[in-house]
C-alpha cells in the first residue's frame, strides 16, 4: 500500500477516533485491534519484544469504535498495525516490525 493509501486510511480511523488528532499520534504507531481478539493480545506480546529493543510507541485503537463501513475494512484483518507510511496485517514477527523501521 503507497503512502497516499495510507494518509487517507490515517484520517479515516482520525475522523472515527478524534481523540488520535494529536501531534504526538501523528508519528506514532497504532495497533488496530478490539476486545476479545486473542490475535490482537498476541500481536502486543510482539510489540512488547520489539519495544525492549527499539524504543517505539504505539497507541491501541478499538475498531469497535469506528463506524460499520471502516470497521468492516479491518475486521477480518486485525490485528493491523498503522505506521505513518505503512500497514502490516497480522501474522507479523519482531523481525517484520523491524523492517518497518527501516522501509
Amino acid at each position: 500500500m503507497h503512502n497516499n493509501s495510507i494518509e487517507v486510511l490515517r484520517a479515516r480511523v482520525i475522523a472515527a477516533s478524534p481523540n488520535l488528532n494529536t501531534t504526538e499520534n501523528s508519528n506514532q504507531w497504532w495497533l488496530l485491534g478490539t476486545s476479545g481478539c486473542h490475535l490482537c493480545d498476541i500481536a502486543e506480546q510482539i510489540l512488547a519484544q520489539f519495544q525492549s529493543v527499539q524504543p517505539i510507541t504505539y497507541q491501541n485503537v478499538d475498531i469497535a469504535d469506528f463506524d460499520e463501513a471502516l470497521m468492516m475494512d479491518f475486521a477480518t484483518s486485525i490485528p493491523v498495525i498503522l505506521t505513518p507510511s505503512q500497514r502490516l496485517n497480522y501474522p507479523f514477527s519482531v523481525m517484520d516490525l523491524q523492517q518497518l523501521l527501516t522501509s
